[in-house]
């Protein structure tokens, strides 16, 4: 039996205490009222086991190429058992359980980051309906002005520009990835908003946000720090070289972070937070048919997004309750990810088959195979070459990934390289499973066994 299974009893109690509950309403016509037989519809869960097959192992350690995992036990549990009845948290008539318990959840982020009440927050369906929120409301702020991010920041916020009609600024980053204050002094009073990326979805950089909030306070320009990735790394930020930008994130005008990656959370949760509450304003709207439940606020009145799952607050509320916001709870957890990318680093840094890209901030780390050609050509050559060897042989192979930089940005670092082409692709590890922390010599002996077949 697969741990999986194990759980399998825990669900079923549940559910069997759930129809208990629905069963006080009276006996109603038992779903589905479509004719379709039992068979029939375990036919279609049979085809549909069958290719979800086609994914690739994100359970196991083997792949660390993207942010993907599965959730914990206990969250797949409660969204599993909270989908049966399918609670809407736009408003509280459509699930007043579960928006009570993402009210309870939001607090906890709040906590965590350093917002003191009053601040203004809720779940969303991700982390780019998360940014795209806070864009709005920075656009709303300083009509006509730019926001800015730097050339490492997610594409998402470039693109949330456009949907928005607002102007949007790249900032360029140096060599080691730090965005130029010179050219932001050189635009300052274009800029309303400046991007502040807590973890990069690239290499895992975290941006300074504490030289940048300087800048940004003495200048009038609003900061949104984008913890996507990084958010939850704020638990154990003591063990970050990058600490002191960590303890100033409470400063951050609005914040977002994702519990569908580092929360253990099933797609899609994402999550805003807003300092001053008074932007509840720039979401003003009535509803002729909903919000008369309560007097209190519903959530659909400080969201851009209508209709949201109930199941995922139920989900993250649960993971919470066993995983609370603290080093000993969900921090443990971010401990293995974090010693993980070191202990890969530490197993690299010193290898006559790769070189280490940077010293990770976070769980990402970026390395390279070493050539007999010092050219940044042979460098991608090698790296691409490896990535797809890796998922040849399921047994004995890995998934990692690939990530493109320039070659002014890799000669910084390595200048003994010629750049014979504009960019460099190197290979990349996202190492956010526990159990990625007992497998890195596996996969580094791997990665080695690939590079000599290639």
């Amino acid at each position: 039996m697969s741990w999986y299974q194990s759980y399998l009893p825990l669900l079923e109690k549940a559910l069997r205490k759930t129809d208990a509950w629905r069963s006080k309403f009276g006996d109603v016509q038992n779903w589905p009222d479509d004719n379709s037989s039992e068979n029939e519809i375990s036919d279609v869960i049979d085809r549909l086991q069958k290719r979800l097959e086609g994914n690739y192992p994100f359970h196991h350690p083997q792949y660390a190429g993207q942010m993907l995992k599965p959730p914990h036990p206990v969250a797949w549990i409660a969204y599993s058992l909270a989908s049966t009845i399918n609670p809407n948290n736009h408003a509280l008539d459509g699930g007043p359980p579960t928006s009570k318990m993402e009210k309870e959840v939001v607090k906890r982020l709040a906590k965590m980051v350093g917002y003191d009440t009053p601040y203004l927050g809720h779940l969303t369906s991700g982390g780019t309906i998360a940014n795209l929120e806070a864009l709005f409301v920075a656009r709303e702020i300083h009509p006509g002005k730019k926001i800015a991010a730097s050339s490492r920041a997610h594409y998402t916020h470039s693109r949330m520009c456009r949907i928005l009609n607002t102007p949007f600024l790249e900032i360029p980053v140096d060599g080691q990835g730090v965005p130029d204050i010179d050219f932001l002094n050189r635009h300052k009073d274009e800029i309303g908003t400046v991007v502040v990326t807590m973890g990069t979805t690239g290499l895992g950089t975290v941006e300074p946000l504490a030289d940048l909030l300087n800048w940004a306070q003495k200048n009038g320009v609003r900061v949104h720090a984008d913890a996507a990735y990084g958010g939850f790394f704020n638990i154990i930020s003591n063990h970050l070289e990058s600490r002191r930008h960590w303890e100033v994130l409470n400063e951050a005008d609005s914040i977002v972070m994702d519990p569908h990656k580092h929360g253990l959370q099933p797609y899609g949760c994402g999550s805003i937070l807003f300092k001053d509450p008074a932007v509840g304003k720039f979401y003003s709207h009535d509803s002729p048919y909903t919000y008369f439940t309560s007097d209190d606020l519903h959530l659909g009145e400080i969201s851009l997004e209508c209709s949201r799952a109930g199941a995922s607050a139920a989900a993250l509320w649960a993971t919470l309750e066993l995983l609370p916001l603290t080093r000993t709870g969900l921090g443990a957890v971010l401990e293995k990810s974090l010693e993980a990318a070191h202990k890969m680093y530490d197993e690299l840094k010193d290898s006559e088959y790769y070189e280490v890209y940077q010293q990770p901030d976070l769980d990402i780390l970026g390395y390279f195979p070493k050539g007999e050609a010092k050219n940044v050509s042979e460098v991608s050559r090698l790296s691409k070459a490896v990535f797809e060897k890796g998922m040849e042989q399921p047994e004995d192979g890995f998934h990692v990934s690939l990530f493109r930089v320039s070659a002014e940005e890799f000669l910084d670092r390595f200048p003994e390289y010629v750049a014979d082409e504009d960019h460099v692709t190197i290979l990349r590890s996202v190492l956010m499973k526990p159990e990625h922390l007992e497998f890195i010599p596996e996969l580094v002996q791997r990665l080695h066994q690939k590079l000599s077949e290639v």
